[in-house]
């Protein structure tokens, strides 16, 4: 195996070496920052012994795209599904959470990988054997992505650490020190009486939204009879 200068031996390049990597730049720098260029840097490698794994650009998102993925737990198909779905929800948020640049990406490749190809077809069968249909199969599936994809997006957007209450604490001081006596009383009530109360975390909002919807789906779920686009008729 070559070696450095320094005489410790170079790990070798690979594919999925190129896309670890890959994905720590875009974890500590941002998707931006990510070019073919600096990527080679970061392998300690020459441009064109890169292109020989991984041919482009797109090619490095495509698998960062799965890795992602399969980090995500997937549901086993055996289990009660608003116990999978839930697994999945959390397993989910706290993979796009170390990897704040996936959202952007999750769904806009058109090379899916098979991790991803594989989590898909997981949660649409664990659905189906928790008895929807095909209708609300798909609705299900886009309520809870569309509510996972939105609340992380929303807690990384946020001015202070979700799990901080110190955090939520000085930015909240920052800003009322600045208004008028008097100005925006609902926002100051709602702040000071809930927002700041001893052990809030606005994370824990997520498991709220998100039983909500699992138990809306429940309802819908066990309606007879459920009528599909298809026009089968099933007992749910």
């Amino acid at each position: 195996m070559p070696k450095t200068k320094k005489g410790k031996q170079r790990e070798t390049l690979s594919r999925e070496r190129a896309l670890r990597v890959a994905m720590a730049l875009a974890d500590a720098e941002g998707l931006e920052a990510l070019t073919m260029r600096k990527l080679a840097q970061q392998l300690g490698v020459e441009a064109m012994s890169l292109y020989h794994h991984v041919p482009n650009k797109s090619v490095i998102l495509d698998g960062m795209v799965d890795l992602v993925f399969a980090e995500i737990e997937l549901p086993a198909g055996t289990g009660a599904w608003k116990d999978e779905m839930r697994k999945r929800a959390h397993s989910a948020r706290a993979s796009l959470t170390r990897h704040p640049w996936a959202i952007s990406l999750m769904e806009s490749r058109a090379a899916p990988g098979m991790a991803t190809l594989l989590h898909h077809d997981a949660v649409l069968g664990s659905l189906r054997k928790g008895g929807f249909s095909l209708e609300l199969t798909a609705h299900a599936y886009s309520l809870l992505d569309a509510y996972l994809y939105g609340f992380v997006l929303q807690e990384l957007q946020l001015p202070f650490d979700a799990e901080s209450s110190q955090d939520t604490q000085e930015v909240a001081k920052a800003i009322f020190e600045k208004l008028p006596e008097g100005a925006l009383p609902n926002l100051v009530e709602f702040t000071m009486k809930h927002v700041l109360r001893p052990g809030y975390s606005y994370a824990k909002e997520f498991d709220f939204g998100l039983e909500l919807i699992l138990d809306k789906l429940e309802a819908l779920r066990v309606q007879v009879p459920y009528t599909s686009s298809e026009g089968e008729k099933t007992r749910c």
